[in-house]
């Protein structure tokens, strides 16, 4: 297997943000965003996918959690995107539901190259910790537009955290499935014979 890992930097006037990724990794992860319950999200994201990540993000957390989640989602997604390169040999489509309580998240992913993203539901609290919660569906679109996938996200819950974490968790299980190499294949999963 080649090397499908990625450093992506990005720095505007609203956020600083250094990004590492190892797709074959085994879920370890250094994340400071200066939004805790984010940071967790992050390190979920990393532990259930088993993706090797270390995110460090200077945002401008005076104004609000915005800026700072899109630029590391659009910089994540970045990362994605350079790891795998021409998208040979990954199984490419997956689905994942994940239960957490009384939560439940379905997701449906391509790793297409075709970004599009589709979320059904809705977040029961405005907040959990620093992180608005609308933010996590916006996290979602930004990491689906810079990395090049069809993404469907949706949640059901009482309880906004439950909702979020299981989200996320199901998100990370797609894509470490999605990703991962067939060794039947050696071209990518498309008759068009590129992604």
């Amino acid at each position: 297997m080649s090397d499908r890992t990625a450093a992506v930097t990005r720095e505007t006037a609203e956020t600083d943000i250094e990004v590492t990724l190892d797709v074959d990794g085994e879920g370890d992860a250094t994340v400071e965003t200066g939004v805790g319950f984010f940071d967790h999200m992050l390190e979920s994201l990393a532990k259930h996918g088993l993706f090797d990540l270390t995110v460090r993000c200077d945002g401008d957390l005076e104004i609000d959690d915005h800026h700072t989640v899109e630029d590391v989602a659009i910089a994540l997604g970045e990362a994605f995107d350079e790891a795998l390169g021409e998208k040979r040999a990954i199984e490419r489509f997956a689905d994942r539901s994940v239960p957490l309580d009384e939560a439940v998240a379905e997701v449906v992913v391509d790793v297409s190259g075709r970004p599009l993203f589709e979320f059904d539901g809705e977040f029961s609290q405005d907040r959990v910790g620093e992180l608005t919660s609308v933010m996590a569906e916006h996290f979602f679109r930004s990491l689906a537009m810079n990395a090049g996938l069809t993404l469907h996200v949706s949640v059901r819950g009482e309880n906004a955290h439950h909702e979020i974490e299981a989200a996320f968790k199901s998100v990370a299980r797609a894509l470490d499935d999605a990703t991962r190499i067939d060794e039947r294949r050696s071209d990518v999963a498309s008759t068009k014979g590129q992604l």
